[in-house]
C-alpha cells in the first residue's frame, strides 16, 4: 500500500462525506503509518459518524505525536471527551496543559465546568479572567457563576464591570452585574439595569429569567411563578431518568438508612447551628445516619466539636458525580436529603442520578430546587401553602409546625446586656434589622422611612457588612429626608454577643421579598419580638413559619400598609412590646419552635412515610405530618 496515496484517497474521501469509506482505507493505513496527521483525520471522520469517544482518543494519539499541531489536538481530545461525558478523561489531558488553559478559554470552560460541579473551588480561580473575556455564551454562563462564587472580591467586582460593558445585550450577564449591585446596596444602578428586565417581564418575555442565578433571583423577585424560571447553570430534568430512578431494585433492612448532603457541616455553619442538636436526637434504633460531606478543608479548621456525634462522616469533598454516586450506593441509602438546594457549594447536581429511591430537599434553599431530581421538600403549612403547589415539582411534605429546625442544646443562652455598653440611646424606640444587606430592597428602605417618619422617637439599629454597604445605605435614607442620627450601624459580631445583642432592640423588623430566616429564629430565641409581612413565596414566608411557631401569629402583617401601622402602633405602646418579650421568654422552652425532640419526632414519622410509600411502588405523594399533642412541661430549664 503506498501510504502517501491511501492518505490522499482517505482525505478527499473525508471532504467528499464518505466518512465510513474514508475510516476504512484509514484502518488499513494504520497498519504502516502511523502519525499525528492520520490519527487526526481518523478523529474528525469519527466526529462526523457521531462517535465522539472514540474520536476523543484518536485526538488525543495525535497529541501524544511531536508536531506543531500536538497541543490544538489534545485540546480537541478534552473537548470531545467532555462532550461525551468523559469528564476524567478530559480532565486528565486538559490538566496537562494547566498553563495554557489560563489563556485559552476553551480548555478553561472544561476544567472550570468540571471542577466547579465537584465545589473544588480553589483549582479554577485562575480561569475567571479569560472565561469573562471570551464572547462565547456558554463561557460567559460559567464566568457568571465563578464571579457571583465571592462577591467581596474586587477583581471579580472589575471582571464582572467589564464583562457588562462589553456584553450589556446579554441577560446572564446583566442579570450577574445586578447580583453584585445588590450585595453593596447600590440602589439607583441596580434600578437602572433592572428597568431592562422588568420591560422584559411586562411584554410576557419570561424566558428572560432563564438567565438568572436561582439564589439571588430570590433576593428580587417575590413571584412564585417566576421563580421557578431561574435555572442557569442547569439542564432540563429528565422525567425518564426520574422513573428509571424509583423503578430500581432496593434492598430495604429494619432501620431507614438517612443520607444527608452538604458542604456545611461544621458546627459555625449557621445550617449547623440549626441542625446539629436535630442529628444527634435521631432514633438509632430506627434510623441510620450518614453524612456525606463536602465541606471544604479550610471550612474544617474552624470546626470545634466532634462530628461523629452527627452520624457516619462520608468525605465526598471532590468527587465526581459518578464517584459521589458510587459512595451513596456503597451504603445502600433509603432518603438521600439535599441540604443546600441551589446554594454556593451545592452538589444537588449529584440528586440528577440514582443516589437512593427517595430524593429529598431540606433546609439551604427557600424554594423548588428547580431541574433537581427530587421526590419531596420539606416545609410547613406557613412556607408551602396549598396555593403554592403548582409551581413545584417536588410533593409538599409539610412538618405541622415550622419547616425549620432549631438547637436549644448548643445554642448560647442570651446573656443580660445594656444599651450603654452597645452604644445605643436609653429612651429612645429602636427597631432592628440584623439581615443580611443584600436583603435589602428599595421597598424595604422606602418602608421603613415611612415608619422612622410616623415613629419621630425610634431609631433604626442595622447591621452593616462593609463600610460600603454602610455608606450606600447612608445615602438612601438621607436620600428619603431621615437624618443619618437616626440609623445606627453596627459590624458583625462573635455569635454569643450576637445573641446577647437582641434584648438591647425593642422590635426585630422583617425584609422583603427574603426574610431573616436563621437570622429571625435568632431574635426569637435572644428575646427580641420580630414583626413581618404576610409572603408571597418560600423565602419571604419564613420568618411567618417561625413566630407562629412560638405563638406569635399576631406579628404577622397581612399587607405592606398592615406591617408599618403595627411598627408605629408598637413604636408607641411599649406596655406591649414588653409583654412580647416575657412572651419569648415564657414560650422559649415550651411552644415548638426550639423544641428539637418535638421536631425530631415529626421528621422522623415524614421519613417512615416517605419510605413507605417507595417500598409499596408508590409515587411520591403530597403529605402533612400530624402533630404531637401540645406539651405542657418545658422541655427544658431556663
Amino acid at each position: 500500500m503506498n501510504s502517501k496515496v491511501s492518505f490522499s484517497a482517505a482525505s478527499k474521501d473525508y471532504q467528499m462525506g464518505r466518512y465510513t469509506q474514508s475510516l476504512a482505507t484509514l484502518n488499513q493505513l494504520m497498519d504502516i503509518q502511523q502519525d499525528a496527521k492520520t490519527y487526526a483525520l481518523l478523529a474528525k471522520n469519527l466526529v462526523q459518524l457521531g462517535f465522539k469517544a472514540d474520536a476523543a482518543k484518536a485526538y488525543g494519539l495525535a497529541g501524544n505525536c511531536e508536531g506543531p499541531n500536538a497541543y490544538e489536538y489534545q485540546k480537541q481530545a478534552a473537548i470531545l471527551h467532555y462532550e461525551a461525558g468523559n469528564e476524567d478523561d478530559a480532565l486528565l489531558i486538559a490538566m496537562r496543559n494547566l498553563a495554557k488553559a489560563q489563556e485559552d478559554a476553551e480548555l478553561a470552560f472544561i476544567i472550570t465546568a468540571i471542577y466547579l460541579k465537584r465545589q473544588q473551588r480553589d483549582i479554577i480561580r485562575p480561569f475567571k479572567t479569560v472565561l469573562s473575556q471570551s464572547s462565547n455564551p456558554d463561557h460567559m454562563r460559567l464566568a457568571a457563576l465563578l464571579l457571583s462564587d465571592d462577591l467581596n472580591d474586587a477583581t471579580n467586582q472589575k471582571l464582572a464591570r467589564n464583562l457588562f460593558k462589553r456584553f450589556p445585550g446579554n441577560y446572564a450577564v446583566r442579570f450577574l452585574y445586578l447580583v453584585f449591585a445588590r450585595e453593596f446596596n447600590e440602589f439607583e444602578e441596580a434600578a437602572r439595569h433592572q428597568v431592562v428586565i422588568d420591560e422584559a417581564l411586562a411584554k410576557g418575555d419570561i424566558e428572560v429569567l432563564r438567565k438568572d442565578n436561582p439564589f439571588y433571583h430570590l433576593h428580587w423577585c417575590g413571584n412564585e411563578d417566576y421563580n421557578r424560571y431561574a435555572t442557569i447553570g442547569t439542564t432540563p430534568l429528565n422525567r425518564e431518568r426520574v422513573a428509571f430512578r424509583r423503578s430500581q431494585p432496593h434492598s430495604w433492612s429494619d432501620k431507614i438508612r438517612i443520607g444527608y448532603m452538604s458542604s456545611d457541616f461544621w458546627d459555625r455553619h449557621a445550617t449547623m447551628k440549626l441542625l446539629q442538636r436535630i442529628l444527634e436526637l435521631h432514633d438509632k434504633h430506627r434510623f441510620e445516619v450518614t453524612l456525606f460531606c463536602h465541606t471544604s478543608s479550610e471550612s474544617l479548621k474552624h470546626n470545634d466539636t466532634d462530628r461523629s456525634r452527627w452520624g457516619k462522616i462520608v468525605i465526598v469533598d471532590g468527587f465526581s458525580d459518578q464517584e459521589t454516586l458510587e459512595a451513596v450506593r456503597e451504603h445502600n441509602i433509603d432518603i438521600m436529603v439535599d441540604l443546600k438546594g441551589h446554594t454556593s457549594g451545592s452538589r444537588a447536581l449529584a440528586f440528577n442520578m440514582p443516589l437512593a429511591p427517595v430524593h429529598v430537599g431540606w433546609l439551604g434553599f427557600p424554594g423548588s430546587t428547580v431541574n433537581i431530581d427530587l421526590d419531596y421538600v420539606i416545609g410547613d403549612h406557613s412556607v408551602l401553602p396549598d396555593v403554592a403547589k403548582p409551581f413545584y415539582h417536588e410533593k409538599f411534605c409539610r412538618l405541622p409546625e415550622s419547616y425549620q429546625p432549631n438547637d436549644p442544646t448548643h445554642r448560647p443562652k442570651p446573656r443580660p446586656v445594656t444599651r450603654e455598653k452597645l452604644g445605643l440611646p436609653e429612651e429612645a424606640f429602636i427597631f432592628a434589622s440584623f439581615n443580611g444587606n443584600r436583603k435589602i430592597t428599595p421597598e424595604t428602605i422606602d418602608s421603613w422611612c415611612r415608619i422612622l417618619k410616623r415613629a419621630p422617637n425610634s431609631v433604626l439599629w442595622l447591621m452593616a457588612n462593609s463600610p460600603r454597604n454602610q455608606a450606600n445605605l447612608s445615602k438612601q435614607f438621607q436620600a428619603a429626608g431621615i437624618s443619618g442620627k437616626r440609623i445606627i450601624f453596627c459590624p458583625r459580631a462573635q455569635y454569643e454577643e450576637h445573641i446577647d445583642r437582641q434584648q438591647a432592640a425593642d422590635l426585630g423588623i422583617d425584609t422583603f421579598p427574603v426574610n431573616g430566616h436563621t437570622t429571625t429564629s435568632e431574635q426569637l430565641w435572644g428575646g427580641l419580638p420580630v414583626l413581618t409581612v404576610k409572603g408571597t413565596n418560600f423565602a419571604s414566608r419564613v420568618s411567618e413559619s417561625l413566630l407562629r411557631a412560638i405563638d406569635l401569629p399576631d406579628l404577622v402583617a397581612n399587607d405592606l400598609q398592615a406591617y408599618e401601622d403595627m411598627a408605629v402602633e408598637l413604636a408607641e405602646n411599649p406596655g406591649r412590646i414588653a409583654e412580647y418579650k416575657e412572651h419569648l421568654k415564657e414560650k422559649r422552652y415550651i411552644a415548638p419552635l426550639f423544641d428539637a425532640e418535638r421536631f425530631c419526632h415529626h421528621l422522623e414519622q415524614a421519613y417512615e412515610i416517605m419510605a413507605e410509600r417507595a417500598k409499596q411502588g408508590l409515587a411520591p405523594d403530597h403529605m402533612d405530618i400530624a402533630a404531637l399533642p401540645p406539651r405542657t412541661e418545658p422541655f427544658a430549664a431556663e
